[in-house]
């Protein structure tokens, strides 16, 4: 049997001092090449799992394990398996789009030769090439989403976590980001994402779990959950199942 992409068993996790989104005996498991949506409103603790999954936060409590390996052993050579697309941008600003990938490209692992092809590939494929030497800092915040992108792929990962890899950007990169994720998906590669582009994520994932509070309170095909709670699209079961109130409230 193939191992999953992603398989939490038992999380526990809080943050210390403060009474925000905390885990309790947390189950979930991802299968290998899903397109897999996770959603909740705002303190749900979406980017907190997101966090414990790619290693930026340590679990208290249970296991966490990607594509078969334990996140708390095997720390280099899990990270080589996945890519991360954190909201905030994760570049340096002074360089050019070469010299992010290159310097991104070797801290993955990847030989001199392979950066460059990689760095050729990735820039034409997400309209960068024109602006391949220009100063990062200059750019448009559609830009530097696409370029986000490259460095979180650069190095083929085989799972990719993203975390609103498309706010604020304009509708045409906003399509041009989700073909590629599907294209990658087709390739193999599965999709952990988040956002609150709610017609954009119902476009995007086959399978999605949302959160409330730390706890999962829908998880399934999500053509099956719309049918169950007989809603016509994501926002409506997000709803459904959340509640009206504003949900904002957690400092």
């Amino acid at each position: 049997m193939n191992p999953l992409a992603v398989d939490i068993e038992n999380l526990g996790f809080s943050y210390p001092g403060q009474s925000g989104v905390s885990f309790s005996h947390f189950n979930l498991k991802i299968a290998v090449a899903e397109r897999f949506g996770l959603f909740g409103p705002n303190g749900a603790g979406k980017t907190t799992l997101m966090y414990l999954m790619t290693g930026l936060l340590s679990l208290r409590e249970g296991s966490i394990r990607i594509l078969g390996n334990d996140t708390k052993r095997q720390n280099k050579s899990v990270n080589r398996l996945f890519g991360f697309i954190p909201q905030d941008f994760s570049f340096y600003e002074e360089l050019s789009p070469v010299e992010n990938l290159e310097f991104f490209g070797a801290w993955s692992g990847l030989h001199r030769k392979e950066i460059r092809k990689r760095t050729t590939e990735l820039l034409e494929i997400l309209g960068l090439t024109e602006v391949r030497n220009k100063q990062v800092r200059k750019f448009s915040g559609g830009m530097k989403r696409r370029l986000n992108l490259a460095i979180g792929v650069i190095h083929r990962p085989r799972i990719l976590f993203l975390d609103e890899p498309t706010v604020g950007v304009d509708v045409q990169t906003r399509v041009a980001i989700i073909n590629y994720l599907k294209e990658l998906n087709k390739n193999g590669t599965t999709l952990v994402y988040t956002s609150h582009q709610l017609s954009e994520a119902e476009d995007l994932c086959e399978k999605i779990a949302l959160l409330d509070e730390g706890k999962i309170i829908a998880h399934d095909d999500l053509t099956k959950l719309l049918a169950e709670h007989r809603q016509e699209g994501l926002e409506g079961l997000f709803l459904n199942l959340t509640g009206k109130n504003y949900r904002d409230y957690h400092v």
